[in-house]
């Protein structure tokens, strides 16, 4: 049987609203990664059979399928054809499914994965609000308005009611927010990351070049006080700016091949990809859907919960990992060692792939063996993957 190996694995620095990767063109972004992808690896562009990016604000600097864009932008060119996928918040990770598919299947041998998103460029939302702005109508029509009468599907509310539902208290909420930056912040002075950050060339405010290495949203200060402080988003909720996610620019690329060509072209395997899930579930509590995506990719790779060392549960707000914690019963001291969004950012389509980055340097780096991704997405679906750590191909 033909196996799906990620054979590199590479991410920007997040960039905070406005900060210091607010004017790097996102297509320029995401060739970034692509072209310290491709050194690393020392392939050629003529073994990569395509590329597949994440994007969800597909208007403006991202529309016209940045994934082709990316590919004309770096040292990819013209023979690789490159496309972009939008699966929400999960954008990153399901191109690394739709990547490990075509090698699975046999009919591709090596593809790139990832994802891009400047939320400084290109707000979150403005697909929508431009095509309201535009006359261009909006994106529900008459029976799905019919099958949810009166619903207004927002990740806000759907958050909050994934609080009430898994009777999650503000304290909780807080101290999981402060360890997300606390975590990250040993990250970031241990050197956890260095491995896996691509360092971009940035325009200072005062003209000056940098080069842009460190996630910027990550409060090195932060203390449970000033977390509590903040006032909720909503009337009577109980989250707040501290336990979501922060608006975050960046971009992150995974190379995914096959045994064979892991051979022919000696590439050394990072992680097998042992399993893959993608569900749909309620589309107005929205972001409950890592538990079943959990549960079914354990079931696919005949594991259990407690079979797995690391877990990378994307924190779009606290609540979505806390909830899913209680509901799969998994450690929290496995969940997101190195911090989550809400101190790293969630660059919405290049989360996925992100994640996955943080995921396949973590296990090497600890030299642990399974690690699990989910995230959840707007519309109500989520994807879960496991992956193995590997360092040679099987057989």
């Amino acid at each position: 049987m033909t196996d799906a190996y990620i054979v590199g694995a590479v991410r920007s620095a997040g960039g905070r609203k406005n900060g210091r990767l607010s004017k790097v063109h996102p297509i320029d972004l995401g060739a970034a990664v692509v072209d310290a992808l491709v050194e690393r690896t020392g392939i050629a562009a003529e073994e990569v059979d395509d590329l597949i990016f994440g994007c969800v604000s597909q208007v403006g600097a991202q529309s016209s399928n940045i994934g082709r864009n990316v590919c004309l932008s770096s040292v990819l060119g013209e023979v690789v054809p490159g496309t972009t996928v939008d699966r929400q918040c999960g954008s990153g990770q399901q191109a690394i499914h739709f990547a490990a598919q075509g090698v699975l299947s046999g009919t591709q041998d090596l593809v790139i994965a990832g994802g891009v998103e400047s939320m400084s460029q290109v707000p979150i939302g403005a697909s929508i609000i431009d095509g309201v702005k535009a006359d261009h109508g909006m994106p529900y029509g008459q029976k799905i308005t019919e099958r949810y009468p009166g619903v207004q599907f927002n990740q806000f509310t759907g958050a909050e009611m994934l609080v009430e539902k898994s009777e999650l208290s503000s304290q909780e909420l807080n101290e999981f927010a402060l360890a997300s930056h606390m975590k990250a912040k040993q990250a970031i002075e241990e050197g956890r990351f260095e491995r896996e950050i691509v360092a971009i060339e940035v325009e200072l405010e005062d003209g000056s070049l940098a080069m842009h290495t460190q996630d910027e949203g990550v409060r090195l200060d932060a203390t449970l006080g000033a977390i509590s402080g903040l006032q909720p988003m909503a009337e009577g909720g109980v989250l707040t700016a501290a336990n979501a996610s922060q608006i975050c620019d960046g971009a992150a690329a995974v190379m995914i091949a096959n045994g064979e060509t892991c051979k022919r072209l000696g590439l050394k395997p990072l992680a097998r990809i042992t399993a893959m899930s993608v569900i749909g579930s309620d589309p107005v509590i929205m972001l409950e859907g890592p538990i079943p995506a959990t549960k079914k990719v354990l079931e696919k790779a005949g594991l259990g919960i407690g079979d797995i060392d690391l877990f990378e549960v994307n924190e779009a707000f606290g609540s979505v990992p806390l909830a899913w914690a209680k509901a799969v019963g998994a450690d929290l001291d496995r969940l997101n060692v190195n911090g989550g969004a809400q101190a790293l950012g969630h660059p919405l389509g290049g989360t996925g792939a992100k994640l996955m980055t943080t995921l396949v340097h973590e296990l090497h780096r600890t030299g642990k063996r399974y690690g699990l991704l989910a995230i959840c997405e707007g519309g109500g679906t989520a994807n879960g993957t496991i992956i193995e750590r590997v360092d040679e191909v099987a057989g």
